[in-house]
């Protein structure tokens, strides 16, 4: 890892990524694209050291308060964030101004944070999203080796279930040929309608490959589905989205589930949801 003095940590739609890089070695990561302009190593994890100084300073200038989203590009609990309490920081700030937040990770770790993820929604609004790709253990442990299993992250939902917390699962990528079979998806869904997720994002059945991420994904292959690679040239080419064969009838049980339960599954409705700050927090009393 390397330290980095960011001149700004909150994008224009209050988003912040406080480490850049990852340790989780996802075979499919898009955040490895060469479109994103990453002049390190992915693995040389960037740490904005001074996020929680810049993220004080930004939502004290704000006029009205609203959500702070987190983890869109990069991890918000990595293995650093043991050490280095970043992330933590940045909730206690958003806690303390009475903003709302938005996390989303693969990792337990959040469970760490669990007090102050309650604070801030008591006070405001708060929302846990998970990314869930891999029903089977197993086959979790290869395609997303250094991160916490499905099952834990199942356990991660369920504890905020239980605390009255709202969740969104990241149902994506469904990788062609490995992971797009009605089995698979339907261990994730049992899971997300036990644990009373509030919205399921999906982009549709299948990923994107492009440079850096292409080239990636295919040694992944190499090393654990001998062969696979070809299929993968000779079925998709260079092509940006790889939708799965399977799309179709996956998307119609992926849809017809959501729409049973009563969990919002439209991509317009979760984001919505997500950057919806509480009217009963409008009120606007002095922060500071």
């Amino acid at each position: 890892m390397h330290e980095v003095q960011a001149k700004s940590i909150l994008s224009p739609k209050n988003g912040m990524n406080i480490y850049r890089g990852c340790s989780h070695g996802c075979i499919y990561c898009d955040s490895r694209s060469k479109c994103y302009g990453m002049t390190h190593e992915f693995e040389d994890i960037e740490v904005k050291i001074n996020a929680p100084e810049l993220l004080e300073r930004a939502l004290r200038k704000k006029k009205s308060r609203c959500m702070i989203g987190t983890g869109a590009m990069c991890d918000p609990y990595l293995h650093i964030e043991e050490k280095l309490r970043l992330t933590r920081q940045c909730l206690a700030i958003i806690e303390r101004y009475g903003f709302g937040a938005t996390v989303l990770t693969k990792s337990s770790r959040i469970l760490r944070d669990l007090d102050l993820l309650r604070g801030i929604n008591e006070k405001a609004k708060c929302v846990v999203q998970m990314t869930l790709t891999t029903y089977d253990e197993n086959l979790c442990r290869i395609v997303e080796p250094n991160v916490s299993t499905t099952a834990e992250r199942f356990n991660v939902l369920k504890t905020m279930r239980d605390e009255n917390i709202p969740t969104v699962v990241w149902l994506c990528p469904i990788l062609p040929f490995i992971n797009d079979d009605e089995r698979n998806l339907a261990g994730i869904l049992e899971d997300c309608v036990e644990a009373g997720v509030k919205g399921i994002m999906n982009f549709g059945m299948g990923l994107t490959l492009r440079e850096g991420d292409r080239e990636y994904f295919y040694d992944a292959l190499d090393r654990h589905f001998p062969g696979l690679k070809e299929r993968y040239i000779a079925t998709y080419g260079n092509a940006y989205e790889i939708a799965s064969p399977n799309s179709a009838r996956l998307y119609k049980i992926f849809r017809s589930t959501c729409e049973a339960n009563g969990i919002l599954y439209k991509p317009q409705d979760v984001f919505g949801y997500l950057n919806e700050f509480p009217d009963s927090c409008f009120e606007q009393t002095s922060l500071f």
